[in-house]
């Protein structure tokens, strides 16, 4: 009988727990459907395109290309892509890196189910797509012009009254998102909604790219955004607004980003899958690290990745939080996390959430089968096979992270989620 290194005694291991046919110095693996059928061993190409929007959440993907956890995997022709919205990186995913797109991204968590159901695609055919792992929790916020100063935070009466009367001027209210049915789009709905305002007739919600919020909320063109740093950050380095909450104060260590590819690049690779995504799983033990914070936000700053100071980037990694109106707060708590308290791990519980605000808007039908979907995009077998062989453990016990409750005390148990949309009164549900 050969003999087998440790590393492969490990990984047939994890091949026997997923289902995966293992070859070692063969065709590596056979990998369809679920559960994961994933072996690692010998990458089917070392090559693969990969996008991301210029925001501090691209940082496992930034730190895995730059610190060289990538090439250690022997993805040593992994490139980054910047897009410059997130309807680009939409548009590229459905292209593929075959026809000159991409195949893999840093991306909202919603949108690998609306491509998957082709809800967004262009051509409007699902584009399937797994998600392999969250790359951060918290880390967004919702900013406001200064013009609305005092007006606005996370709960009150305030919030409905000067809304009404921004309308009453003839000038309806405006609140900018990145993308239709993307998180960002979520949290300002969900926070509106929560304070008794209609987001769909009270507010006219536009989107905008997230390096460009700055630059409109200077021209006057929205009277809110939502985005993820470091964009709130350097509005009120630039005395152009104020933050007004950061999500984390709507949902404690609420999933943001993940690291989503297309499911036929990860059937057609799966040793090639499993070895980016143990990359960025240690990435993310990398950026969560205080001693590499400073690190982090230089790196970040670089022109061809965020373009954006230092300045604009690193408080807010650390956890002090400059309101633009004269409170400042460490809130380390609610700050960006990357791999501390599973952030990493991909819940199928939050997924179940984001379909179901998905539909509570009408951005999916009323009828969608919750589960169904999000068991056949959300791909957490692989992130713990990516985890063993890490030697980082299994994960959380199970793909639930319990019930979460929200800042206006409701709970959302992913368990039974029509009975978190038949509560809702203000939804518009299709």
């Amino acid at each position: 009988m050969p003999s087998i290194t440790r590393r492969q005694a490990l990984l047939t291991g994890l091949a026997a727990a997923t289902g995966a046919v293992v070859q070692f110095g063969g065709v590596a693996s056979l990998l369809a459907g679920s559960p994961a059928q994933a072996a690692p061993g010998k990458p089917e190409t070392t090559s693969v395109d990969l996008g991301f929007i210029a925001l501090t959440d691209a940082a496992p993907l930034i730190v895995a290309k730059e610190k060289g956890f990538f090439a250690k995997q022997g993805m040593t022709g992994v490139e980054l892509k910047k897009q410059t919205s997130w309807a680009v990186t939409r548009d590229n995913l459905e292209l593929g890196g075959a026809r000159g797109g991409i195949d893999g991204a840093h991306i909202l968590s919603p949108m690998p189910y609306l491509l998957t159901t082709g809800a967004i695609s262009k051509s409007r055919q699902p584009v399937p797509m797994f998600i392999l792992a969250r790359l951060n929790t918290n880390g967004q916020a919702i900013s406001a012009s200064n013009a609305f100063q005092n007006k606005f935070q996370l709960k009150g009466p305030g919030i409905a009254k000067a809304i009404t009367a921004k309308n009453n001027t003839g000038d309806k209210f405006k609140a900018a998102v990145t993308f239709p049915g993307g998180t960002h789009d979520l949290w300002t709905r969900y926070w509106l909604a929560a304070n008794g305002v209609d987001p769909n007739k009270d507010a006219d919600l536009v989107v905008i790219p997230p390096p460009q919020m700055v630059a409109n909320m200077k021209s006057g063109t929205m009277d809110i955004f939502c985005v993820g740093e470091p964009w709130n950050e350097r509005l009120v380095n630039k005395k152009l607004g104020y933050t007004a909450l950061i999500t984390g104060q709507l949902w404690k260590n609420h999933p943001e980003k993940a690291f989503a590819m297309r499911a036929d690049w990860v059937k057609k690779n799966p040793n090639a899958t499993l070895r980016l995504l143990m990359a960025v799983q240690q990435a993310q033990k990398w950026a969560d690290n205080p001693a590499n914070t400073v690190e982090l936000s230089k790196l970040l700053a670089e022109d061809k990745y965020v373009k954006a100071s230092a300045d604009d980037l690193l408080p807010r990694l650390q956890g002090t939080i400059d309101f633009g109106n004269g409170k400042v707060s460490n809130m380390k708590n609610l700050s960006m996390k990357f791999w501390a308290d599973n952030a990493s791990f991909p819940y199928k519980s939050h997924d179940t959430w984001f379909v179901a605000e998905d539909m509570r808007w009408g951005y999916l039908p009323k009828g969608t089968n919750i589960k169904a979907l999000v068991n056949k995009v959300n791909r957490s077998d692989l992130w713990r096979a990516a985890a063993k062989a890490n030697g980082y453990g299994n994960g959380p016990a199970g793909d639930s992270r319990g019930v979460e409750v929200f800042f206006d005390g409701v709970k959302f148990d992913a368990g039974n989620p029509q009975a978190y949309l038949n509560s809702q009164k203000i939804k518009a549900m299709k």
